[in-house]
């Protein structure tokens, strides 16, 4: 007859649970797989399944039961690193959707905007455009797989019952805060291509008063915006994979135990 104890009970339930929780909380808080129209139960099955592979691979997993307080902070400390990885890989995408305000704006079509149901917020045209670009390049270019890829190797890096260390807070701030130098090196070409265009249409007034400006500036500011991004558009993948190979390496540094 076998004979299961209360302790190895325990001890298989937490082999599930701790990786589970970490895996789950990176799902949830990355860009692509953390969309809000993929159905929870699609995201808790990918989760489950990523478990069941990566589990073998981690090894050892600290001899305590889920429902004990050191248990409940474990769980805790998991649900931090998963949602800190997912959220670092996320702000590639916001530095995308930022450059696409951007453009939209000196563009004028700031008021072009329409519900965006991944943020719960409203959101320019050229933004989420240019986020849709992001998310189909992000899938080409296999940005997905690398980022699981991430997540497996941050089970090495930082062990179940570790914490993530308080330099990787600091990373994650000072990541968040290059976003907004990324997003203004995407949108730096129509930017200036616009203020050359705005400063050619002012000396054109001045040298013909008569013009009238917002009849023919709009078009003219807005073709020229359209056909700047589609210039763009070969530079914009090596962009996001440079961004891609940026954003999992700040991820993976944030799981390193100090030495």
């Amino acid at each position: 007859m076998i004979s299961i104890t209360s302790a190895q009970l325990d001890v298989w339930i937490a082999t599930l649970v701790f990786p589970l929780t970490r895996i789950l909380s990176m799902i949830a808080s990355s860009p692509i797989l953390g969309n809000k129209q993929i159905p929870a139960r699609v995201k808790l099955g990918l989760s489950v399944l990523i478990t069941i592979v990566v589990t073998p691979a981690i090894g050892e997993m600290p001899p305590v039961a889920i429902g004990s307080p050191q248990g409940l902070l474990i769980m805790v400390q998991q649900v931090i690193i998963g949602v800190a990885m997912g959220f670092t890989m996320r702000l590639i995408f916001t530095a995308i959707e930022m450059a696409g305000e951007l453009a939209g704006l000196q563009m004028g079509l700031g008021f072009a905007s329409f519900y965006d149901p991944v943020n719960a917020a409203q959101s320019p045209i050229v933004a989420q455009w240019l986020g849709m670009v992001a998310a189909l390049a992000f899938l080409a270019i296999n940005g997905h797989l690398l980022m699981l890829s991430a997540l497996a190797e941050s089970f090495k890096t930082l062990p179940i019952g570790g914490m993530m260390p308080g330099q990787g807070f600091h990373d994650v701030a000072r990541w968040g805060g290059s976003i907004f130098a990324y997003a203004l090196q995407i949108s730096l070409p129509i930017l200036a291509a616009l203020l050359i265009t705005n400063i050619a249409l002012g000396i054109l007034t001045r040298a013909a008063p008569q013009l009238n400006l917002f009849a023919i500036g709009f078009p003219i500011t807005l073709a020229i915006g359209f056909l700047v991004l589609l210039l763009s558009m070969p530079h914009f993948i090596p962009m996001l994979d440079r961004l891609t190979q940026e954003g999992l390496g700040a991820t993976l540094n944030l799981v390193k135990l100090p030495h």
